[in-house]
């Protein structure tokens, strides 16, 4: 299972990076939570949440962020956040793997506060 979910974050980073976003940093954790990636498009810090999903449970992958899943998040990129010396513009978007062929699905801004 953890190298289905590393091959989610290795596919989502990658398709991220041909966006145009610059990794900043994977898998990062405090005792809140964990973000399974952190990325910059231009001056805007992106929180992401990567879902992996086999076939035609596809669409079932943004639903399977629940609320307190985001909650962890939004906790977990504050924590980040604290460590910084500015805040800069932030968002969260989800990367949503499927477990056939398809390209992944990005959705921006998928949830915050």
């Amino acid at each position: 299972m953890r190298e289905r979910g590393r091959a989610a974050e290795d596919l989502a980073a990658t398709f991220l990076q041909q966006q145009g976003l610059t990794l900043v940093e994977r898998n990062y954790h405090c005792r809140f939570g964990e973000i399974d990636l952190i990325a910059r498009e231009n001056a805007t810090l992106v929180f992401v949440e990567v879902r992996m999903r086999s076939g035609a449970a596809f669409g079932a992958a943004a639903a399977s962020i629940t609320a307190a899943k985001r909650d962890k998040l939004l906790r977990t990129a504050r924590h980040y956040l604290a460590g910084l010396a500015r805040t800069p513009a932030c968002r969260f978007d989800a990367v949503l793997i499927g477990g056939d062929e398809r390209p992944p699905e990005w959705l921006k801004n998928a949830f915050g506060e």
